[in-house]
């Protein structure tokens, strides 16, 4: 299978294709066909791709639903919040309360709780905005109405078709999250009980050597396991459910091309569409899910740093 810039294979049956058109909608722009294209420098290529795109404007979102409000509240000579703080109040304190506080202490809470409140808007609102067809939307509007060339390299249009839109499927961007939380980790452990004694801390004391041996290498891969757990957990669980939609839905051609009849096609759509649609909602469940799971396992990791319990 080959594919240009800004155009789909055209060419083999529908089972050859199928497989391209999933990945490319799971997957972040082609390196060489990003949305603008920016010089490298020191080998860092600092060209913005889709992923880098909806990040910039997840982080607008989330500044525009969360900063404004609370900044507004925070002006007003009033305590009373209306309108958007009182959910934004709501979900703090709920994070706060049931998810900070439980696991860092009551000392540690207002250090540790606005990196767990800026994951859980941050990654609930880039799972969320993934779940929007933006990009297949512009898609339609520029070869239906726009009548934009699949074969016209540059076009913008073109460009945005390379890849899907849900940023925490990309595993670079889950697992720089899970690399703050490893930092947090760290310095959590530290200041709370000193460089030495956070390392010291790592294992039991008063323990024969011989299990030293064996316990310490296992404590250290720990250390490295819990953010690589986080990474693959999110990713994986945004991935996985528009690969299953996408997989599902395109039954019907396959279908239509295996039977070689439209009505093969329609008849597999009686329970494709009803399953892909139910898959939809199953979807928005998750991305809720996964940004509480996210935080709250980021909460337990650094609690677990703070209040050392053997």
């Amino acid at each position: 299978m080959k594919t240009t810039a800004g155009s789909e294979n055209t060419s083999g049956s529908v089972m050859d294709q199928v497989g391209g058109y999933i990945i490319h909608h799971i997957s972040n722009s082609d390196i060489h066909h990003p949305i603008i294209q920016l010089p490298t420098i020191f080998g860092i290529d600092f060209s913005v791709t889709k992923h880098v795109f909806m990040l910039w404007v997840v982080a607008a979102i989330v500044g525009m639903v969360v900063i404004i409000p609370v900044r507004t509240y925070l002006k007003r000579k009033d305590d009373v919040p209306t309108g958007l703080e009182n959910v934004v109040e709501a979900v703090v304190m709920f994070l706060r309360d049931s998810v900070v506080k439980p696991n860092v202490g009551s000392k540690w809470v207002d250090t540790w709780a606005p990196i767990i409140f800026t994951y859980f808007f941050f990654i609930l609102t880039a799972n969320a905005i993934g779940l929007i067809p933006i990009f297949d939307t512009i898609g339609v509007v520029g070869r239906l109405v726009l009548n934009v060339s699949p074969h016209d390299d540059h076009s913008l249009i073109n460009s945005l078709l390379h890849g899907g839109a849900t940023a925490t499927g990309n595993f670079v961007v889950t697992s720089a999250l899970a690399s703050i939380t490893f930092v947090c980790i760290m310095i959590a452990g530290t200041r709370a009980h000193g460089f030495l004694q956070y390392w010291k801390n790592l294992v039991p004391h008063g323990l024969p050597l011989l299990v030293y041996i064996i316990l310490i290498p296992i404590e250290i891969i720990s250390m490295f396991v819990k953010p690589f757990a986080l990474t693959m957990r999110l990713a994986a669980n945004m991935m996985g459910g528009h690969i299953a939609i996408l997989a599902i839905l395109s039954f019907i051609p396959i279908f239509a091309e295996v039977f070689h009849s439209l009505g093969a096609g329609i008849g597999i759509a009686a329970f494709s569409v009803p399953i892909a649609t139910g898959l939809t909602g199953l979807e928005i469940i998750v991305t809720l899910v996964q940004a509480y799971v996210f935080t709250l396992l980021s909460a337990v990791f650094i609690g677990m740093a703070i209040n050392v319990h053997h």
